[in-house]
């Protein structure tokens, strides 16, 4: 498993050039090995190769007038910003032939001077290293001060400097934790306790022991403020220099309301992980709920970030995470009785259920299911609370390789292979009022 760790970066005034040059040079390559692409593409030829690409637009290209400048950087940059473009049109082809998952990806885009983020990459074989002053000396860069908020646990394989659209300079460190995965796990205390997560916007997260943590809403709250910056930067004349002071503004405000997200998921997912020994939450369906009036808000919520956290720390610390499906009617079953009592409007907050007359919170009770439903909930003896269906045997009437013969009634009178039968019982559904809670 691999983990990045990004720290500030300070550069000054000649370093934050070199890096501007080191930025422009991994850009034109990496434009250059698309346009060489799709030019076989128009042609009908087959793609070139790496290593004809890094021959033509590397090694040839530094001696002609028109790239000379590409020998003032390091080379290891330009040979990542090929691979970058490899990863990019193998990411494409794997989409299109359906091998890839997640979200479709498109063909591989130019890059532009004027893009908000950019980056370069050194692997170990850029010769980069860590100053015994703290600094990190990069090649034909120099050594930058590094803002260390914590220590590496091993040494990183590769290093990636990115300047955000804020102005503000990271150095991205890759970890690699497989060398000793043990030693992860026992950071965190032995616990056996279960939990099942309810995801929301009033209430970010409401758990099911009826703990209810507010949504932050870092978004809303400096929705003012963003407001004010937007219009000043709308009101400069394009191209000056004082609309670029302003469309910073702009960035660093944004910038400060994604840090204090990631820093609320970040503290609530760890917290969440080293108190607990399995988490259920639900599959939610954020790019659907991203189409309906509430976009802002969950937009703000970022659920999608947060339970990506959960994953990769259940899976780091030796917890065990579980996905329901996003069609479980969780706010929709008692979970005292387990009887469906059909959907409610969002207004409802709190509702009886019809069979047992159990009042039920609705998030609390919704949380309470999403544990029950991953198999987390157990019963006084230790079986799991409405356990899923169950396979039917091959020994059992109407399996394949047997003859289908019909079933016998309470007293097992209906035919051969009678006794068999009665020992299987078919699983009920669900949402069986008869099941037992």
């Amino acid at each position: 498993m691999q983990l990045r760790y990004s720290f500030r970066l300070y550069p000054d005034a000649g370093q934050q050039t070199a890096l501007a040059k080191a930025f422009g040079c991994a850009r034109v390559v990496f434009n250059d090995a698309v346009r060489a692409r799709e030019d076989a593409r128009k042609a009908e030829q087959p793609f070139p190769t790496a290593g004809q690409l890094s021959t033509r637009l590397i090694t040839e290209a530094k001696l002609t007038v028109q790239r000379s400048w590409l020998g003032e950087v390091s080379v290891v940059v330009l040979q990542q910003s090929l691979r970058d473009a490899e990863s990019a049109y193998r990411n494409f082809f794997a989409s299109l032939k359906g091998t890839r998952k997640g979200p479709r990806a498109g063909p591989p885009r130019f890059k532009s001077r004027k893009d908000t983020r950019q980056s370069i990459r050194f692997t170990a074989n850029a010769r980069w290293k860590i100053t015994n002053s703290g600094r990190l000396n990069l090649p034909k860069i120099g050594a930058v001060k590094v803002k260390w908020s914590r220590t590496l646990p091993t040494a990183p394989t590769s290093v990636t400097v990115i300047k955000d659209a804020a102005g503000r300079y990271f150095a991205s460190f890759v970890i690699d934790t497989d060398t000793d995965p043990q030693a992860d796990a026992e950071r965190m205390p032995t616990t056996d306790r279960t939990l099942g997560i309810d995801l929301g916007l009033t209430h970010f997260v409401v758990l099911s022991d009826g703990t209810k943590i507010d949504s932050p809403r870092f978004l809303r709250r400096a929705e003012k403020k963003l407001k004010k910056t937007q219009k000043g930067l709308s009101r400069k004349q394009k191209g000056s220099k004082n609309r670029e002071k302003a469309r910073l503004k702009v960035a660093r405000a944004h910038a400060k309301v994604a840090d204090a997200r990631h820093d609320f998921h970040h503290q609530l997912s760890t917290k969440l992980i080293s108190e607990n020994q399995g988490i259920a939450v639900e599959d939610l369906s954020v790019r659907g709920l991203a189409r309906t009036r509430l976009a802002k808000s969950v937009h703000d919520a970022d659920w999608a970030s947060f339970v990506n956290m959960l994953e990769y720390k259940a899976q780091r610390y030796g917890r065990t995470l579980i996905k329901i499906g996003r069609f479980e009617p969780t706010s929709q079953i008692c979970s005292t009785c387990g009887v469906n009592d059909g959907p409610k409007p969002l207004d409802v907050r709190e509702w009886t259920c019809a069979a047992c007359g159990t009042v039920h919170d609705r998030d609390t009770n919704a949380a309470i299911n999403v544990k029950t439903a991953a198999g987390l909930a157990v019963s006084a003896c230790g079986a799991p609370l409405r356990p899923g269906a169950i396979p039917a045997q091959r020994e059992e009437t109407g399996s394949p390789g047997f003859p289908t013969e019909p079933r016998g009634g309470a007293g097992g009178g209906g035919g051969g292979g009678g006794a068999q039968n009665q020992s299987v019982s078919p699983p009920r559904e669900r949402n069986d009022p008869g099941i037992e809670v």
